[in-house]
């Protein structure tokens, strides 16, 4: 006994005399939420979708069916500035496609590069269908909503310029429009295509795999997926000119599936429809990206939509619970924490070593354990399990990281409205958001 007592790390040891009740009080913000929400929501889900995959499987093969025997034209739209470079590698991506019937247009949002020339090129090549180009920037939102109108086809599929994608990627897109027709939007699966770059891809690799590859398979499922992704997502024409379009973001990927989902429609997620995209490099470019997706939580998730919370004769409480969940373990958790954090200063500041080294331990293993149902669902099995070492440093990139640059984006938001001043949306653009309340 005293042998193995010996081989037990000191910290653990610590929390093994310590006993269950001691344990919980100082670990119960991880027991609550950490624990419940990203492993066993994740598990119990896959554990429900295994029982029923052959019926889907022969629900998906009968859409699939369908889809090809109707054939419908598909509009592909691509807006972005500064995107010369990327045009060609997608347009090679794209003609490798299961799917052939598409037209594919771009816009050039006020380019100060070579894309126009490049975009023109493509386009008297017979490579792309339309090339249009705002002389002045707009913002991506009235870019998209500029390509929509050129658009002829039944779905539109909303990309960006610097994403590639799975040979079959787009087919299997839009293959659950022919499952359920309540469908509004579906969102393709991203993940990132430069992860062995740097530490900070990496990072984010992982991130993406576990948030949007198993995170939003969970949420599709239980009916509260909330976001289409504006690198890969799919919606019907109809339902977009019913919603006005896309408004002016930043934060207008998440802002129009609101829009759809208060429309009455669902909005659901394609695990198999898989996008790879360019991850910012290092930590500097990434918290300057982060800044801005959590400020949109802030102006969209909880001043432009807070009808969502309040009943009405159109309430929807799976729309409430998609937004609710959003903000609860984004911005309210964040709050918490920082309590969390100051509780275990002020009752445990002389325990201090014993609890940071049993929080290190905790988040490393259910990070393994979050892999493991990674692993599972993935299409890319050999290729991801070089990211598993790098899993221990998730702790650090989540826990202090990410947290941190949460924090001043709500505070920036919540009482300064940063968002409308960043560079990402043309000045104009943002001070019409504002005074039209987006």
């Amino acid at each position: 006994m005293e042998l193995l007592s010996n081989l037990i790390p000191e910290f653990l040891n610590f929390w093994l005399e310590s006993g269950l009740d001691k344990f919980i009080r100082v670990f119960w913000y991880f027991i609550l939420f950490e624990l419940t929400r990203y492993i066993l929501l994740d598990y119990v889900v896959y554990f429900l979708k295994s029982l029923n995959k052959k019926e889907y499987r022969i629900r998906w093969q009968e859409a699939k069916s369908r889809l090809r025997a109707e054939n419908p034209l598909l509009s592909i739209v691509v807006p972005g500035k500064n995107e010369g470079k990327h045009l060609y590698k997608l347009v090679k991506s794209l003609n490798e496609q299961t799917y052939k019937n598409f037209e594919l247009i771009i816009v050039d949002d006020g380019s100060d590069d070579d894309t126009p020339i490049i975009g023109r090129n493509l386009e008297q090549l017979g490579m792309i269908d339309l090339f249009l180009r705002n002389e002045v920037r707009g913002g991506k939102a009235s870019a998209a909503n500029l390509a929509v109108r050129y658009t002829k086809g039944k779905y539109i599929v909303h990309l960006d310029a610097d994403c590639s994608f799975d040979c079959d990627a787009i087919e299997n897109i839009v293959i659950p429009f022919f499952m359920d027709d309540q469908i509004g939007a579906i969102g393709g699966n991203v993940k990132v295509r430069n992860y062995r770059t740097s530490l900070a891809t990496k990072l984010q690799a992982i991130e993406y795999l576990k948030t949007i590859s198993v995170g939003r398979i969970s949420t599709s499922y239980i009916g509260i997926y909330k976001i289409i992704s504006g690198a890969f997502g799919a919606f019907r024409k109809d339902v977009l000119e019913q919603v006005g379009y896309w408004d002016i973001g930043p934060g207008l990927d998440g802002d129009i599936t609101v829009k759809i989902r208060k429309s009455g429609y669902k909005t659901v997620f394609e695990p198999s429809a898989v996008c790879l995209t360019s991850a910012p490099i290092n930590f500097k470019i990434l918290a300057k990206q982060r800044l801005r997706w959590n400020k949109s939580l802030v102006r969209f998730r909880l001043r432009k939509h807070a009808d969502v919370y309040r009943p009405h004769a159109n309430f929807k409480w799976l729309t409430f619970f998609a937004l609710f969940e959003n903000v609860f373990y984004n911005l309210v958790l964040d709050v918490l924490w920082w309590i969390y954090l100051v509780d275990l200063v002020l009752n445990f500041h002389d325990q201090l070593y014993y609890v940071l080294m049993m929080n290190l331990a905790l988040y490393i293993c259910t990070g393994y354990i979050q892999m493991i149902i990674i692993y599972l669902y993935s299409e890319r099995k050999k290729e991801e399990l070089y990211l598993w070492l790098f899993v221990p440093f998730m702790t650090l990139y989540n826990g202090f990281f990410l947290r941190f640059v949460r924090t001043r984006a709500y505070f920036q938001e919540l009482f300064f409205y940063k968002s409308y001043e960043d560079p990402w949306n043309p000045v104009k653009s943002s001070r019409q958001a504002r005074l039209n309340g987006f």
